[in-house]
């Protein structure tokens, strides 16, 4: 039976959200297995007991838009600080970033920094500085009407992508190949806009659509310096949006050790201002170099550090908790292959009826499937709806060629009946 840290004799480390659990529970698990873990969330814990010392609900001020009670959020972690030797404070959620650099900061603890945070979270301000840096990105405007939109497109040249500037998980994000398309696009990514938080409401980033095969890197930040961790080949469908379909992570990807990549990510972290903490950027690999798309202030989501920790043994939420604390963390790998996942969308939007996944002993290679809807869920495919999955398959193998194919026959074997 794993034994999870409860005595706060190393002090206590406060977890800002917990997420769902069929994407996060194994950070959760991981980070509870170094340190003893006390939850700030909106709602009362139940799978996450096991793991945690204790917890704290703090509702959210606008529960359909995820917007935190930041001021609240604070409080809390004071109260738990008042009881018990606090030496750290992380999320992986894309939500309660800035929050939880409010908390860093407020405690005199170790953090990404508020402005790290911020300068992550709202894209523009991510575009911005590393442009005043020079270092490699789309060429970019932030307009708040359709006419300007449609002006920034036709100087750049199409394609263009149009994005909120504060989402994740590439919601409201829209490529699109004419002066046509970009009335109904401005609309698209806008309104994405203000089903989050009102912060980063309204507008839109006009973007260059650079071409070459997407990565995203997982990195750990300790005073500043950024070290590589994980890298992930990303897939994409379901264009013009970019619903992430796929990732494979390699345990001995050359890219780990590209020069002029990781310099570029350093360089990009330093002038974000990020202090302490796990990051997930994303860059497309162009003729003209590696071009940063965006910087996350938090660990990656879709599992892709779940993968990091199949392909290389090393746990992500074990490294998030210690860097919390201010320890630099050391890891070895003790595994070297490569791990992939394939996220299943429906063809059409409608009512699950059934899916039907294979067992693991049917295809070579593949380690898991997950059934991600029950019977009588809608699924709506973007613009009406995002991240609409019913399944995922994780298969490993020695190469990627042979991790795609274990992907694609376990793929071939899933179906799902929809009413439409």
């Amino acid at each position: 039976m794993t034994e999870y840290a409860k005595t706060t004799d190393d002090g206590v480390v406060i977890l800002v959200g917990s997420g769902q659990r069929a994407y996060r529970e194994y950070l959760l698990a991981g980070a509870a297995r170094r340190r003893p873990i006390w939850i700030l969330d909106a709602v009362d814990p139940t799978w996450q007991e096991q793991y945690v010392l204790g917890s704290t609900t703090v509702e959210l001020l606008d529960r359909e838009r995820l917007v935190p009670d930041t001021e609240g959020l604070i409080r809390a972690a004071e109260a738990v600080a008042a009881e018990h030797r606090v030496v750290g404070v992380f999320s992986y959620d894309e939500t309660l970033v800035v929050t939880t650099a409010l908390i860093a900061e407020r405690l005199g603890l170790p953090g990404l920094t508020s402005r790290g945070a911020d300068n992550c979270r709202n894209k523009h301000n991510t575009r911005q500085l590393l442009t005043a840096a020079g270092l490699p990105q789309p060429h970019f405007a932030y307009v708040t009407d359709a006419e300007s939109a449609l002006a920034t497109a036709d100087s750049f040249g199409y394609p263009v992508v149009l994005k909120p500037r504060g989402m994740g998980a590439s919601i409201g994000v829209i490529r699109v190949d004419d002066a046509a398309g970009v009335r109904a696009a401005f609309e698209v990514a806008d309104a994405a806009s203000r089903g989050g938080n009102s912060d980063y409401e309204g507008g839109v980033l006009v973007e260059e659509c650079v071409m070459g095969p997407e990565i995203s890197i997982d990195g750990l930040v300790f005073d500043g310096a950024w070290t590589p961790l994980f890298l992930a080949h990303k897939e994409v469908g379901l264009a013009p949006y970019f619903e992430e379909t796929g990732h494979v992570v390699s345990a001995t990807d050359p890219l780990l050790a590209d020069e002029e990549l990781l310099g570029i990510l350093r360089d990009a972290h330093r002038e974000l201002g990020i202090g302490h903490g796990i990051t997930h950027t994303e860059v497309k690999l162009t003729t003209r170099g590696p071009v940063i798309i965006e910087v996350n202030a938090r660990l990656g989501g879709d599992l892709i550090p779940y993968l990091g920790s199949l392909a290389t043994g090393v746990e992500p939420g074990e490294l998030a908790a210690e860097v919390a604390a201010g320890v630099r963390p050391e890891w070895a790998p003790t595994e070297s292959r490569t791990v992939g996942i394939r996220f299943l969308y429906p063809p059409e939007n409608g009512t699950v009826r059934s899916v039907d996944v294979p067992a693991t002993a049917d295809v070579p290679g593949l380690l898991e499937t997950n059934v991600m809807v029950a019977p009588g869920a809608t699924l709506l495919l973007p613009p009406e709806g995002y991240l609409s999955r019913y399944a995922n398959l994780i298969c490993a193998g020695d190469t990627v060629l042979s991790c795609e194919e274990s992907l694609a026959k376990a793929s071939a074997l899933t179906t799902i009946v929809l009413d439409s």
